[in-house]
Formats: structure tokens, sequence, C-alpha cells
């Protein structure tokens, strides 16, 4: 025998016997639980979502985690952002806080990415929904164990 058919010899049997052990993990019965967001509803029936409002002028709610943008505290149903009108900054904006008594927009919002800052709100960051999510009173989707930072408890 030679060296050359030993050392073959040998990788053909460790491959065969990697081979048998993924063919006993993948004939394992143990079942596995999967969790949807259709619950058990089937494929062809409506799997309506339960009720949810949006939250209508009510206090800021407290943060979850540390450098989460802040939920917006009233609905904005209706509201229009485009690349030429951002119904936000009818009250957001720095000049019309006063009146309105909304929050002023973030100073962090007017830095390009490159970090220059400018005198209007940074493209990146104009969308304001993209980040900013109204306050509702709906239940999770799925169940989990999401805790809040500890520092804000």
């Amino acid at each position: 025998m030679t060296m050359k058919f030993i050392i073959k010899a040998a990788l053909a049997v460790a491959v065969f016997a990697m081979g048998v052990h993924q063919f006993a993990q993948a004939a394992d019965p143990t079942p596995v639980k999967l969790q949807g967001l259709r619950g058990g509803t089937p494929l062809n029936q409506d799997n309506l979502p339960e009720g949810s409002r949006q939250e209508r002028d009510g206090a800021p709610k407290d943060r979850d985690f540390v450098q989460q943008p802040p939920l917006v505290p009233h609905t904005t149903a209706g509201y229009q952002i485009t690349k030429n009108f951002n119904k936000c900054m009818d009250c957001h904006a720095w000049q019309k806080t006063k009146e309105s008594g909304a929050t002023k927009v973030s100073v962090t919002h007017f830095r390009t990415r490159e970090g220059v800052e400018v005198d209007n709100i940074a493209p990146r960051r104009y969308f304001c929904t993209q980040c900013h999510v109204p306050q509702t009173d709906a239940k999770p989707l799925v169940e989990n164990t999401f805790q809040r930072a500890r520092g804000l408890q």
C-alpha cells in the first residue's frame, strides 16, 4: 500500500462518517415549532389584523432604547411627504415651533452624511416617517421577551 492510497482511504472514511452524521441529524423526528404572523390561518383565507388606532395628541411615550427616534404623539393620517413638501415641517420647523408648540427638529437632522452642517434638513433626514412612527395601542405581532434598556428603566 502506498501512502497516497492510505490518505485517500482515510479521507473517504471521514467523508462517509460525516455523511452518516448529517443523515442522522436530518432524520431527527423532533418537530420544529414555527410561529408566523398568520398564526394557524390557512393561506387561502384572509387573516385580518386586529384593530388598533393611532393615538391623538397625547403625551410622548418614553423611549425603549438609546438612540431610539421619538414616537409621534399624534396621528399622521393624511400627512404628505414628497420631495417638494413635508407636512411635518408645518409645525416642527424651527421657525414654527413657538407658534405650534411642537418639538423642534433635532440639530442632528441638519448634518449631511459626511458630517457637514447645512441650513435646511439634510436629504437623508427629510422623510420623517422612515424613523418616526405614530404611537399606537397595537399589540405585538409575535410574542417576544424585549426589555427596555436598563439605563432607561
